[in-house]
């Protein structure tokens, strides 16, 4: 019970519009003061909270957070998708289908949603709108695809759910790559199904030469092999996570420079967004530390576990139960804050039902993608919104059946784990 109400506090705050991570920080203490005495407290403050954060593994969340903006800087999303729309421009729904490989390709070099989203928005939204398509399914695709930066590796939601589950960080973003391509197929999929749907909504595009198709293709290149070479150094055990993200950060600087993109501001700007991202992911965690320890003393895990384990009902019906309230959170919460305050409680559930703790990393991941395009909060669609100019209600209609193929996604995941696990194998 106690556990129950110190929660339902921690909502209220975030309701409130507290920011998380003080939030969070405020709720453990109060909980811990309840529990306890404030010579205890201080003594979780004092160790528990800095020691959350002094970890080499850490380390590359703001590389990767570092990468991703002098990859904006450099300006190559642009090349990303041209050299897309003109392979794939003749077909029906081409630049659709483009705009979704754009964004699967700048997600495997941005790692942040809302920037991918932002960036979409400006380069590709207006030329989708141009082509004919209806403005609230460009918009829609566009705040969905800005998403698979939280799957494609390398993530910084995936790294933080690694460190926060205590799982491997090569291994959790090198089995997040064939979940990501199944998600931005099932995007394709459901704009097929617009197009047999609403065919007037989804036109043609244009053919173009097999010159023009090598000439748009090479400028995009350069981004395809960082992300090989990021993803195939943790792979192959070359490098681990923290010194690919570094490998990545001076080859996506390398390229910013020779495309004559690096000055003092633009340089500025970027170290000045990675600082602040890097602290805002560093505050939660060291809110969610106390927090946890917190519930650690309430013994709640042990009492959901063993109160799960006793429901007469197959692992992967609970599996879904278990996801529908991850969607459900994720209409309110960041993927953050989601993964800082469940991990620790429900990543014992997840073990004894014998589901794997990086499959969970993936389909919590998944989920919140769901969540950055629904209502109320839906980051991404307000940030479509305001790149666009359009209204946040027609981008969320827009989003709906795009979310749904996630959704799809996630239930197949749920029935068919090893389409995480085989490369782990």
């Amino acid at each position: 019970m106690t556990a129950l109400l110190f929660t339902a506090l921690l909502l209220v705050l975030i309701m409130l519009r507290v920011p998380v991570s003080f939030a969070v920080l405020l709720t453990g203490i109060l909980g811990l003061l309840h529990l306890g005495t404030g010579q205890q407290t201080i003594g979780v403050l004092e160790t528990a909270a800095p020691s959350s954060v002094m970890s080499y593994t850490l380390s590359a969340a703001p590389l990767f957070v570092f990468m991703a903006h002098l990859i904006l800087m450099s300006g190559l999303v642009d090349a990303l998708f041209s050299a897309a729309r003109v392979l794939v421009g003749r077909v029906r729904g081409g630049t659709a289908v483009a705009s979704v490989a754009a964004g699967t390709a700048f997600a495997a070099v941005s790692g942040s949603s809302t920037a991918s989203a932002a960036t979409l928005a400006s380069t590709s939204s207006d030329q989708l709108v141009r082509d004919g398509y209806a403005p609230r399914t460009a918009t829609g695709l566009i705040a969905v695809v800005g998403t698979l930066a939280a799957m494609i590796p390398p993530s910084v939601i995936l790294v933080f759910y690694a460190i926060t589950a205590e799982e491997s960080v090569g291994d959790t973003i090198v089995a997040a790559v064939t979940p990501g391509l199944l998600v931005a197929l099932a995007l394709v999929g459901a704009l097929y199904l617009l197009v047999a749907l609403r065919p007037h909504d989804v036109p043609r595009g244009e053919a173009s030469t097999l010159a023009a198709k090598s000439r748009a293709l090479l400028p995009a290149l350069p981004i395809l092999v960082l992300f090989g070479a990021v993803v195939g150094a943790i792979y192959t055990g070359v490098a681990t996570p923290t010194e690919a993200a570094a490998i990545g950060c001076l080859a996506a600087f390398v390229l910013a420079a020779l495309r004559g993109r690096v000055n003092g501001p633009a340089l500025t700007k970027a170290v000045v967004d990675t600082v602040k991202t890097s602290a805002m992911i560093f505050a939660v965690i060291i809110g969610a530390e106390v927090f946890g320890h917190f519930l650690t003393e309430t013994r709640v895990a042990d009492s959901l576990v063993a109160a799960i384990s006793g429901l007469a009902l197959p692992a992967a019906v609970i599996m879904l139960m278990i996801g529908a309230v991850y969607v459900v959170l994720g209409f309110f919460m960041d993927q953050i804050a989601i993964i800082a305050l469940t991990v620790p409680v429900v990543l014992p559930i997840v073990t004894e039902l014998g589901y794997d703790p990086i499959w969970f990393g993936i389909f919590v991941v998944l989920l919140a993608e769901v969540g950055m395009v629904s209502p109320p909060m839906g980051l991404n669609v307000f940030v479509v919104s305001r790149v666009t100019g359009r209204a946040p209600g027609e981008v969320f209609r827009g989003a709906l059946p795009f979310a749904g193929a996630i959704l799809m996604i996630g239930i197949l995941l749920v029935l068919f784990p090893e389409l995480v696990l085989w490369v782990l194998e």
